[in-house]
């Protein structure tokens, strides 16, 4: 063996990233001119579902009509208004409104194994409970499917390898993830097995 060449290093694997699937759907170009407010409309709810949750729920209109006051300042009042309300109605969204209660956390980096493969990816929000844990991804510049069986099967994908990684982190809790299309908005339960 002193006289061979080491053999090659076996290439590793390359991490699971669901939050960049390989075969995600295109995107529409944010280059065109409806693609363009799609992505900024996408863009502001997002934000607001990552900021809004750490107010208290009564602050929460006002802070986002500050927010639209100045991001979309070009745009008209009433168009920002329909826009916060829309943000706001996923707040309290009853099966989704621990996701977005205090405590709960928003982009969240994760690292674990799924099966024999190295996951690494970032859950849009994250929130525990005594007995589960919530996840939430977010969807923008789509239009919502009408049911979760209707759920682009790469994002079910995604879902199910957080739900996989999650349960070996937090044994005996159940793990319940969500889709929440800015599009619309609207929350949509993914099961195990969706």
């Amino acid at each position: 063996w002193v006289h061979r060449d080491a053999p090659p290093e076996p290439e590793p694997t390359r991490p699971l990233t669901p939050s960049r699937p390989e075969d995600e759907p295109p995107l529409p170009s944010p280059l065109a001119a409806a693609g363009a407010e799609r992505f900024r409309r996408g863009n502001l709810v997002h934000r607001m579902l990552e900021s809004l949750p750490d107010l208290a729920p009564d602050a929460r209109a006002a802070a986002a009509a500050r927010f639209l006051a100045t991001a979309a300042a070009d745009w008209p009042e009433d168009a920002r208004a329909a826009l916060a309300a829309e943000a706001l109605a996923v707040l309290d969204h009853p099966d989704a409104a621990p996701l977005f209660a205090p405590g709960s956390r928003a982009e969240v980096a994760i690292a674990g194994l799924v099966g024999a493969r190295l996951l690494a990816g970032r859950i849009d929000r994250l929130a525990l409970a005594e007995d589960a844990v919530l996840v939430a991804d977010y969807k923008t510049n789509r239009p919502p499917p009408a049911s979760a069986a209707e759920a682009p099967e790469v994002y079910r994908r995604q879902l199910a390898h957080y739900r996989a990684a999650l349960a070996a982190m937090f044994p005996g809790r159940r793990v319940r993830t969500f889709l929440v299309w800015t599009d619309g908005p609207s929350v949509m339960e993914l099961t195990e097995g969706a």
